[in-house]
Order: C-alpha cells, then sequence, then structure tokens
C-alpha cells in the first residue's frame, strides 16, 4: 500500500492535539503507531472498522476508536471504515443481516416494518434481536478476516513490485554502463 497516499488523507496527531474539542483524545497519542500506517496497524484496521461496522448498535466510531486503540491499529482507518455503515446503507445492510442471521439460526423470518421511534425499539427489537445480531456478527467477522487478510496481501504484492522495478532499474544501468565503459 503507499504510505504516503494514505498519509495524505489522515490528519497528523499535532494537528488533532491542536484542536480544542479533541483535546479528549490526549491518551491516543502515548502510542505512536496508532498513527502510523504499515502493514499490520493497517491490517488490524481494516479488521476493526469493517467488523465494527456490522454492529447494529449506536457510537460505532467511538467502539472502533476504542478496540484500535487495545489493538494497537490505525485509528483513523479503523474509524474511517464504519462508515460503511451509514444512513444509506444501514437499512439494507441490516436487513440482509437479520435475513441471514435467521438462515444461520434456522427461524422463521418476520415482516416487520422499521421506524424511527422508542416504541419501535421496544416491541418490534426484542423480537429480531437474536437473528439480527447474529447475523451482524458473523457477516462483520466475516468482512473483517477478509479485509485484514487482503490488506496483507495487497501490501506484500505492492512490496514484491517495488522490487521488481527496482531490480529492473538496476540491470538497466549496469547495462547502460557496461555500454559506456
Amino acid at each position: 500500500m503507499p504510505k504516503k497516499f494514505l498519509q495524505k488523507f489522515f490528519p497528523s496527531p499535532e494537528q488533532v492535539q491542536s484542536n480544542p474539542s479533541l483535546r479528549f483524545l490526549s491518551p491516543l497519542f502515548s502510542k505512536p503507531n496508532l498513527w502510523h500506517v504499515n502493514r499490520h496497524s493497517v491490517a488490524r484496521a481494516f479488521f476493526i472498522g469493517l467488523f465494527t461496522a456490522f454492529l447494529p448498535m449506536p457510537f460505532q466510531m467511538g467502539i472502533a476508536a476504542f478496540f484500535a486503540f487495545y489493538a494497537n491499529a490505525n485509528v483513523p482507518i479503523s474509524v474511517g471504515l464504519v462508515w460503511v455503515s451509514n444512513p444509506i446503507t444501514i437499512p439494507p445492510l441490516f436487513y440482509g443481516t437479520y435475513l441471514f442471521g435467521t438462515w444461520l439460526l434456522g427461524t422463521p423470518s418476520t415482516n416487520f416494518s422499521i421506524e424511527l421511534s422508542l416504541d419501535w425499539v421496544l416491541n418490534e427489537l426484542v423480537s429480531i434481536w437474536q437473528p439480527l445480531l447474529v447475523g451482524s456478527l458473523t457477516v462483520g467477522l466475516f468482512f473483517g478476516v477478509c479485509g485484514y487478510f487482503s490488506i496483507h496481501l495487497a501490501w506484500r504484492m505492492h512490496i514484491i513490485n517495488n522490487w521488481k522495478k527496482r531490480r529492473i532499474n538496476r540491470l538497466k544501468r549496469a547495462a547502460e554502463n557496461e555500454e559506456s565503459n
């Protein structure tokens, strides 16, 4: 993965610390790996961010930052990937994980309509929480693991390609030096 390309999009720890509304994040600066872009911290960040994106609960960004802190993963990537589940994608995403959960548990799916009200949460969510949670956790684990290994593979392929380019450039320079002598 191109380190410099990714680092352009993330704030530096100094920029975050200088923002008065983000001073509560000061514990995040004690671990420098939480901001570095390397294969291991980015791969862990992809696992955490994608897994957390599929959790059917509020405050996913805070949960991702908490897990990233303790897993020594890149915090900005972990928090950014949570936005896979955004207000536009949440309804089809969680409906799909609910259907997948009913299939895994072998329970029939029920027809329901989603309303953004406390009454709906108290009445309807009680009947669908198990398949929703099982489906969400399973899908989150699947995509998190896929993201983790995909980053490792893509990073490794990038390194191998760079090695090949350097080798070819060395051979070209050696050939040019031989011709000039």
